[in-house]
């Protein structure tokens, strides 16, 4: 039975069930590689220009930032999937007027409810992140107090009583046990600071009456890293420097032991790490 004619007097264009299949297959099969590409790509996730820093929390930190970046690949290849799709399934080919409708209810639940769920599973990765940076381990390595002030900064590892003192151009050395968690106790003299080190992909602020603590574990690979303050705080901000110097567990425990009861004052990192010192007062 031919379908009846439309407004117009033309004969409307009959089923092609075999290009409507043929449509979905399509579809199918590119939905298919594109998950196919994200399941093997998972095996080596991309950097996607970022920096997986060098401690345990710069790592965590990342992979929030790739799994972001993987989901909004993911939903904007679907989208434009979805949009080529009805580009070329439902392109004009005559002058017949397409069949009109209002509603299509499964559809308008799909693209409510999709959305939803990408969002409470960012949400749910997110705080999984936050929680493991924020964590404090119930025994660390190390603990060590960090004071910021105009313009400079103090390391006090209050177990051994050992201070290191820097400011403008003497840049102190944070010592610290590679491979392990140190403890790290922020807080200001003054004014607002920012406690950066670049390579471990870490930052927190310094705030007036506010006592910020937070873990961290570089690798297990020693190194000596450059660090700074990142809030402008005043006329010799651009001079607030600092060094992380990661020491192998055993160098470092010698470190502190060697070093106990002693002041640095504008020491290099080499000269920190070397167990060179001021005695204390």
């Amino acid at each position: 039975m031919k379908p009846p004619p439309d407004r117009t007097g033309a004969q409307a264009p009959t089923a092609r069930p075999e290009k409507r299949s043929r449509a979905k297959r399509r579809l199918t099969g590119g939905l298919g590689l594109l998950a196919l590409t994200i399941l093997l790509g998972g095996c080596n996730v991309p950097a996607f220009w970022g920096y997986k820093g060098d401690t345990t929390q710069g790592h965590d930190e990342f992979k929030m930032y790739a799994f972001t970046v993987i989901a909004g690949i993911v939903v904007g290849g679907f989208v434009t999937l979805l949009i080529l799709w009805a580009v070329i399934r439902y392109r004009r080919r005559n002058d017949a007027i397409p069949r009109q409708f209002q509603y299509h209810g499964p559809v308008e639940v799909l693209y409510t409810i999709i959305p939803v769920v990408i969002v409470l599973v960012i949400f749910g990765f997110t705080v999984a992140s936050e929680n493991n940076i924020d964590a404090l381990a119930p025994n660390p390595a190390v603990e060590v107090k960090v004071t910021a002030f105009q313009w400079g900064w103090e390391f006090q590892y209050p177990s051994q009583n050992i201070v290191v003192l820097g400011h403008t151009t003497q840049n102190p050395d944070l010592v610290l046990p590679a491979g392990q968690t140190a403890q790290i106790t922020l807080v200001t003299q003054d004014v607002i600071h920012g406690f950066y080190v670049p390579a471990f992909n870490f930052s927190r602020y310094a705030q007036p009456g506010v006592t910020n603590q937070f873990d961290l574990t570089p690798i297990a690979k020693p190194g000596d890293y450059r660090a700074q303050c990142t809030q402008l705080c005043g006329l010799y901000h651009a001079l607030m420097f600092f060094h992380v110097t990661t020491l192998p567990p055993a160098q470092f425990q010698a470190w502190l032991q060697r070093n106990s009861g002693k002041s640095f004052i504008g020491s290099s990192s080499h000269l920190a790490a070397s167990g060179t010192g001021v005695s204390s007062s």
